[in-house]
């Protein structure tokens, strides 16, 4: 009787102590741990973050920091760190966040438009991945990868075709730049190319002229016919004249920084620039920003007509007045140039 009582002792006392032990292990590893009310947070491991920089990310979004150390020692999360984006979402436990944050590295959508230059390029993409500005201008401006890839500086910025890709948060500068090499390669499909040698020229000419027709309108409709208007003149020998180069030729020069040009005057046609298409024939050297998917398709596709000029039409901001004869071309600008001055727009 006396050794059933010991025996029950010793049992009750087992059973106590692996509940306590499974209460423990509950605790630690299977317990909801998070804090935050929306249903997701996201954390993002730098590529030589240490375990403080993730716990420092952590400790706001989890109840109980000191349960996630103890487990994240015993997994040895915290000698075998993985960078990159990851969720945390609403209720996990510790052994949840421990396992997305060691093998489930979220992409993101990086997308960029409109940017003017390699270096305004470079900060847009080092707002969205880890890279940053300096490194990833200095990769893309690489003079042996611009020769092996048959650009240069100035035709450089028409490799990065705008639009939305998926990237893991943690890319490299290096590697930003060759998926962007593949992904330009992949845009110039067999139709592409084609369709540039049908109106005689090469890919980096179509991403200038079409930088110079994204610059003159943002109306995807009116876009090939501006097109047309450039390849008219392109045919004819005729100065391009395209406003948009001469303010790309001022802002290279130091007295146009930090300048806004809102009226294109006769002074500025005097510049002396390789950009400069009123005292040079044929495109520019390279591209004066960066043009959208439908200004390079409307280059590509120019509306066919006889028109040779163009003008913005103070009717309907936005949009242009085209005309086929200069007399007719000048009424339209005069037109313009008078609302300008209405407006008090003089510079």
């Amino acid at each position: 009787m006396y050794i059933k009582k010991i025996l029950w002792a010793i049992a009750l006392i087992g059973l106590v102590a692996a509940a306590a032990f499974a209460y423990y292990i509950y605790g630690i590893m299977l317990k909801p741990n998070t804090t935050f009310d929306n249903e997701e947070a996201y954390i993002y491991v730098a590529t030589n973050a240490s375990y403080n920089d993730v716990r420092s990310q952590l400790e706001p979004l989890l109840k109980d920091i000191d349960n996630f150390d103890a487990l994240a020692v015993k997994k040895k999360y915290t000698s075998n760190l993985k960078a990159g984006r990851f969720v945390i979402k609403k209720g996990m436990s510790n052994n949840d966040i421990i396992n997305s944050i060691r093998s489930k590295n979220v992409p993101i959508k990086l997308s960029f438009n409109n940017q003017e230059t390699l270096k305004k390029l470079a900060g847009r993409i080092s707002m969205q991945i880890e890279a940053d500005s300096l490194t990833l201008l200095k990769v893309m401006t690489n003079d042996a990868f611009l020769k092996e890839s048959g650009f240069t500086k100035a035709t450089a910025l028409g490799m990065y075709i705008p639009n939305s890709y998926e990237f893991f948060w943690n890319t490299s500068a290096e590697s930003f730049r060759d998926r962007m090499l593949k992904e330009y390669n992949r845009f110039w499909t067999n139709s592409r190319n084609q369709k540039a040698k049908a109106i005689g020229l090469t890919r980096d000419e179509v991403l200038a002229l079409a930088s110079i027709v994204h610059e003159e309108s943002k109306q995807a409709s009116e876009q090939p016919r501006i097109a047309g208007v450039y390849l008219n003149r392109i045919r004819i020998g005729m100065p391009l004249q395209a406003d948009p180069t001469l303010k790309f030729a001022a802002y290279q020069l130091p007295e146009y920084e930090n300048t806004v040009i809102k009226r294109v005057l006769n002074k500025h046609k005097d510049i002396v620039s390789p950009y400069n298409t009123y005292l040079n024939r044929g495109l520019p050297p390279g591209l004066i920003a960066m043009p959208d998917i439908s200004a390079i398709d409307a280059v590509l596709n120019p509306e066919k007509h006889n028109y040779l000029y163009f003008a913005a039409n103070a009717q309907k901001l936005g949009f242009h007045k085209f005309a086929k004869t200069l007399s007719q071309h000048n009424v339209n600008a005069r037109e313009y140039q008078r609302y300008l001055s209405t407006q008090g727009i003089n510079k």
